[in-house]
């Protein structure tokens, strides 16, 4: 071997990410409703905020909903949408008092205005915590996410804050949603399906992909516990040639 391969990571990933699929395929396999799956996806979430910061997790990124399922039935929507309220309302003060701060990414001119205030108040009371740095991402896309930083780089070339030839790596990530935070070093899709379904896609240049075959209802502490164990086997190489291989 011309050289030494990098070692697997003993510890972290200290970002995950979540595509939490299968709600829908969890009830239809018990002959429930849609929205019932939600709510067990929901629980599912509190199962895995809980978890994530005693298995060294501390920043999660979960891809509660898509900017592609605006087009879903309207009652599924307005499901999902009241079920977001709960959330805010029911949650936010366990959250704060265990010291995650949370935060929402997307396109929130699409929200209810009840909602995004209740995002803004969320956000506020658990701006100033340090424990796990939870995101939710919520009429969320990639691409949307690449234009809209595209037309502020555009916006500021134009108005002689920023020259063309310093449009660098550094200066769309300073303008995407995720700008104050790490990539993520791992992302998990539930469900068994392997894509990530315009999640991410700037920031997931280097993560590992972990697909777990179970549906997300039932995704559990282990589960998420077997995924980050299968991220610390692998040698992260961030395109570096290692040689021998």
């Amino acid at each position: 071997m011309d050289g030494a391969l990098p070692e697997a990571p003993t510890s972290g990933p200290a970002h995950v990410a979540i595509i939490m699929d299968g709600n829908g395929r969890w009830a239809r396999a018990r002959g429930m409703p849609r929205s019932l799956g939600h709510h067990r996806g929901a629980e599912a979430v509190r199962r895995v905020v809980e978890a994530a910061p005693d298995l060294g997790v501390t920043h999660l990124t979960l891809f509660g909903f898509s900017s592609e399922n605006w087009a879903r039935p309207q009652e599924e929507v307005g499901e999902l949408m009241s079920l977001l309220r709960k959330y805010l309302r029911s949650e936010i003060a366990e959250l704060h008092a265990n010291g995650v701060r949370l935060r929402v990414i997307g396109e929130r001119r699409k929200l209810a205005a009840d909602i995004v205030e209740l995002i803004e108040n969320a956000e506020a009371l658990t701006a100033d915590n340090t424990g796990l740095q939870l995101t939710i991402a919520l009429s969320y896309g990639a691409r949307q996410e690449l234009a809209a930083a595209a037309r502020r780089l555009a916006d500021d070339v134009r108005n002689g804050l920023l020259a063309p030839e310093d449009v660098d790596e550094a200066a769309v990530a300073s303008r995407l949603f995720t700008c104050d935070l790490p990539d993520p070093d791992l992302i998990i899709r539930s469900s068994g399906e392997k894509r990530i379904s315009n999640f991410l896609l700037w920031q997931a240049a280097y993560a590992e992909l972990v697909f777990v075959e179970t549906l997300w209802p039932d995704f559990t502490r282990e589960h998420l516990a077997t995924a980050i164990s299968e991220y610390r086997r692998r040698e992260r190489r961030f395109g570096v040639f290692a040689g021998g291989r």
